[in-house]
Parts: C-alpha cells; sequence; structure tokens
C-alpha cells in the first residue's frame, strides 16, 4: 500500500512504485518515478528527472533532481538517476546533469550520502558508496564502487575516484585518486592504501601485499611515474587487482593524479598488514 501524508503534495504525473511512503510536507514534481518501498520522511523535495530507486530512504530537508548549477546548461530535459536500497540523510542537495554534456547524474546502489553532502552535475557514483557530512563533489566527477569520501572533503569537477579509496576528512582533491588509495591533506596528497577497506571488501592477504608492493613501485621517487608504470605492468600482469590501478593511471589523457609528496613513496612502514 502506497501510503502519501496529507500535507504532501504529489503532481500528478509522478509514477510512484507499491510500497511507497511519503511523509509530511513533501513535494514530488510530475516527471518522477519512485521505485518500491521507497520512503520520503518529511519535508523532501524531489524535482523532474529524477529516478529514485526500490528501498530507498529519504530524510528531512534533502533535495534531489532540479536543474545542474552549470551556465552551460541550455535548460532541456536532464536526469539523476539514483538505484536502490541508498540513504540519503538530512539536507543531501544531488542535481540532474546538463544537457550540453553528459545529460545525467547517476548514483549506483547501496550508497550512504551523510548529513548536508553534495553531488554536483554529470557526477557517476557506483555502489557501496560512503560521503559523509559536508562533503561535496563538482560536476562531472566519478566515483568507484566501495569509495568513502570523508567529513568536508571537496572533490574538484572532472575528478576520478577509484574503487575502495579513501578521502580523509577536510581534504581538498584536486587530481585523480587511485583505486585503494587513501589521501589526505589540502591540497590532498596519497598517503598510502586503503588498507582497511580493502580486508573489508574480502581481499586475501596475497592480494593485499601484491598491491602495496606494485605502490611502492609506481611511486618511486627514482623514476618519473611514466617509466614506472610499464615497469609494474610487466612485473604483475598476473594481478588483476594491481591492474585496476596501472590502467587507471595508464588512462592519462593529460589527467592531473594525486601523488605522493615529492620525493616519497608516500607510504609509511606500517600500514596494516603484517608482513
Amino acid at each position: 500500500m502506497t501510503l502519501i501524508h496529507p500535507s504532501a503534495i504529489v503532481d500528478k504525473g509522478a509514477e510512484l512504485g507499491s510500497g511507497v511512503r511519503i511523509g509530511p510536507f513533501c513535494h514530488v514534481t510530475a516527471d518522477v518515478v519512485l521505485g518500491d518501498d521507497v520512503e520520503l520522511i518529511g519535508h523532501v523535495t524531489i524535482l523532474d528527472g529524477t529516478r529514485l530507486g526500490a528501498g530507498s530512504q529519504v530524510y528531512p530537508n534533502a533535495v534531489l533532481g532540479g536543474a545542474p548549477q552549470n551556465f552551460k546548461h541550455k535548460g532541456g530535459r536532464t536526469t539523476l538517476e539514483i538505484g536502490s536500497g541508498n540513504i540519503i540523510r538530512e539536507g543531501v542537495t544531488m542535481h540532474c546533469g546538463t544537457d550540453t554534456s553528459r545529460g545525467k547524474t547517476t548514483i549506483g546502489n547501496n550508497c550512504l550520502f551523510m548529513v548536508q553532502t553534495h553531488v554536483a552535475h554529470d557526477c557517476d557514483i557506483g555502489d557501496n558508496v560512503t560521503m559523509a557530512n559536508n562533503s561535496v563533489l563538482g560536476g562531472h566527477v566519478e566515483v568507484g564502487n566501495g569509495a568513502i569520501v570523508s567529513g568536508a572533503a571537496a572533490v574538484h569537477q572532472f575528478v576520478r575516484i577509484g574503487h575502495h579509496a579513501f578521502i580523509g576528512g577536510c581534504a581538498a582533491v584536486a587530481g585523480d585518486v587511485i583505486p585503494f588509495g587513501m589521501a589526505q591533506g589540502d591540497r590532498a596528497r596519497l598517503r598510502g592504501l586503503n588498507v582497511v577497506g580493502m580486508k573489508r571488501s574480502g581481499m586475501a592477504r596475497a592480494q593485499i601485499f601484491a598491491i602495496r608492493k606494485a605502490y611502492k613501485m609506481l611511486f618511486d621517487p627514482q623514476r618519473p611515474l611514466a617509466e614506472n608504470i610499464p615497469i609494474v605492468r610487466e612485473a604483475f600482469s598476473e594481478a588483476p587487482e594491481v591492474m585496476d590501478i596501472v590502467n587507471f593511471l595508464a588512462a592519462r589523457e593529460h589527467r592531473l593524479f594525486t601523488v605522493p609528496k615529492r620525493g616519497s613513496s608516500g607510504i609509511n612502514g606500517d600500514d596494516g598488514v603484517d608482513e
């Protein structure tokens, strides 16, 4: 049974799945689709172009959809496509894509968006991503599966965050962060590997050791990164988890990368893995 509070406004044309619950003072506009068992707790605004997947829960004062904050947008119809099982906490904002670019903002499944987080236009976010309080993504940012963006971190537009990467609190991220990487500081630098995240994902100890060794080789300060990449590719060709990192870096296209501090490999002697 779909339940709509008497104070809520659901415009004609909105599509509601079975078991949807819309709390007091919510507004759902016409060009919106809510999947089965979606819950809008109260004071939630869902604007045109939004598709919200089954089992998602949205807390008060969140605003999903609406035009992108992009001067290049010409006013055409674009979308915000959110997967299933997401938790979207108080005051979160997410915008649709830009009609002169990707045309959509996409979010995967089972993500957690904590209080006052912001996802800008044309972002592409994977599954099981966590964004902590007050963290923000600029336009066109890509975030891989299982990544964590800590509180008050800011990610610059067009940056890629690799899968299972960890962004530290208050970090200002201006360059791509490799899969499994841990970036901290202003401006953010690589400070090692997200070993905790790798363990939580079920990665075997041997795989973690391989990534750790490859990381040291990639960011060996004795040679430029461009020279280290083919060396690591050859040495770890049979290690798919390492190749994820290598391929991420190889797709350079004149991109800016988040790297360790100059003259350092960026990894300390104790990153939580027993030798």
